[in-house]
Formats: C-alpha cells, sequence, structure tokens
C-alpha cells in the first residue's frame, strides 16, 4: 500500500552522523571506518543521508583524500553523503575530491569557506566550514555567518538542521573546550533569527555529547577514530583519548521540527539482526 500524502508529511528525516575519522592516521583508522562503512551499507532499512562533520583525514594531503574517496565509495553508492572541514582537514583538498569542487558559499576559489546547503527527504541541511588553516580552534568566518543568514531566509518554512566540526559550547571536555568554536555569539545571534533551524549537529570532541546553544539541541558526534576520556575516567598524566573503544556514530530523526538522537557502537562484524525470541 502506498503511503497517503499526510503519512509522507509525518516521515522523519533520517541521518547517520559520523565525525573524526582520521583516515588517513595508519591501517587502524581505516580498518574502524571500513567497519563502520560497511555497519552502514548492510542495514536492512533506509536512512536518508550520512552525515560527516570534519576530520575525514588526519593529514589533510591530497593523497588522503583520494584513498578516503575510495574507502568512502560504498557510502557514495547509497546514499546522499554530506561533508564538511574540521580542523584536521585541508578545506580546499576536501571541496575538490570530496565535493567534486561543489560548495554553495560566497565564493569557491582558494581559500573560500567550504559552506553548503543540502535538501535531503523534505530537511535543508546547512553545513559550515568552521576550519582555520593552521588552528585547532574554530571560527565562522563573516562571509559563512552572512551566506548562513541568507540561507535560512530562503527557506522559512523548512525544517533546519545546521552543521559545522567545532562545538559552540562547552562540553564538560577541558582539552576539547579549550579548541572549541570562537566567537559563537555571533553564531547564536543567526540561529536565533530562523525559527525553523530544529538543532545544530557538530564533531571535534570525539564523544557523543548531548546539551543547548542558541536555545536548541546541540548534539556532538562519537568519533570513528578514537574516543574522549571524561576528566573522571583519566589517570593521572593521561592521554585526553583512547583508542580502545569501539567506533560508534549518531543516529538524527527529525520529525515535525522535534530532533531526536540515538547513540550506536560498532563492534567488530556484528551485524543488525533480530534478538533471538
Amino acid at each position: 500500500m502506498s503511503p497517503s500524502p499526510s503519512d509522507d508529511a509525518d516521515r522523519p528525516t533520517v541521518l547517520a552522523h559520523l565525525s573524526d575519522l582520521h583516515l588517513d592516521d595508519g591501517p587502524r583508522a581505516e580498518e574502524r571506518v571500513r567497519r563502520m562503512v560497511r555497519y552502514l551499507v548492510e542495514l536492512p532499512g533506509e536512512i536518508d543521508a550520512v552525515l560527516i562533520t570534519g576530520d575525514i583525514a588526519d593529514r589533510g594531503t591530497e593523497e588522503a583524500y583520494v584513498r578516503t574517496r575510495a574507502v568512502l565509495a560504498p557510502l557514495y553508492e547509497r546514499f546522499p553523503v554530506l561533508v564538511c572541514p574540521g580542523n584536521h582537514d585541508e578545506a580546499q583538498a576536501l571541496r575538490r575530491i570530496l565535493l567534486d569542487g561543489g560548495g554553495e558559499g560566497e565564493g569557491t576559489g582558494n581559500g573560500a569557506p567550504v559552506d553548503q546547503v543540502r535538501d535531503v527527504a523534505g530537511t535543508r541541511i546547512v553545513l559550515c566550514d568552521s576550519s582555520v588553516p593552521g588552528r585547532a580552534d574554530g571560527l565562522l568566518r563573516p562571509q559563512t555567518l552572512r551566506w548562513l543568514d541568507e540561507t535560512l531566509a530562503e527557506t522559512p518554512d523548512r525544517p533546519t538542521l545546521v552543521a559545522l566540526h567545532h562545538p559552540p559550547a562547552e562540553l564538560g571536555l577541558p582539552y576539547t573546550d579549550g579548541i572549541r568554536l570562537r566567537e559563537a555569539d555571533r553564531f547564536a545571534a543567526v540561529l536565533r533569527r530562523h525559527p525553523q533551524v530544529a538543532g545544530v549537529l557538530c564533531g571535534h570532541a570525539h564523544t557523543m555529547a548531548v546539551t543547548r546553544f542558541a536555545d536548541l539541541p546541540l548534539v556532538c558526534a562519537p568519533g570513528v577514530a578514537s574516543s574522549a576520556l571524561m576528566p573522571w575516567e583519566q589517570e593521572p598524566g593521561q592521554l585526553w583519548k583512547t583508542l580502545d573503544a569501539p567506533p560508534a556514530l549518531a543516529f538524527h530523526v527529525l520529525r515535525n521540527g522535534r530532533l531526536t538522537s540515538h547513540a550506536r557502537t560498532v563492534l567488530g562484524d556484528v551485524r543488525t539482526r533480530p534478538a533471538p525470541s
């Protein structure tokens, strides 16, 4: 039976949200990304898109993105794949190879922010480039904020999610909080002018975190390459992240303007299958 128009209007938009792949950081990182790709392409049901919020490569070389495109090829074949740069990425190489030279912001030449807008299953996804060459922290440049404001004004009645790499709010992680988005109040001022925005999605912290920003849900995806340790999980002098936790992702469900998020870890060759009765 085909869905009625009312059924279609109530249909949620479902996104798989990955972040911090650091794909050229050796065979271990690549195996984890391949595990995640396999998990997603073997899902028995449908999702509407895969969102990757930055640090896709670790060193951001041209060769890294060619390799990345090959590893992610099964995702590109099955789903729309949305990507934005992180502080480890080289934004222009990412634009050329992962976005086929595309971008929707103010200019696409060398040095221009890699800002994009995509429409997915009735939802507008606006991706902002928060990367700053040579820096670990982030910033939305004036042209990005201007473009974001104008882009959101174009479709005031369409449910919208805004994505970027750097969290614009503190998450309780001292290391990441020290390199979060700078001048976040300017970002918040733009978001508050557009009530159709249902939430902000980010990465960078290597942990699933949920808080509020600009009176909206702010959801940080877990890391694929590694997982952050909370301060109370760390031994004195221990590194801020662990390589032992399995890769993880978030699923976001947007229905009637309400964002709901779910975390999922991906263990070895575990497949999605019915539980025994």
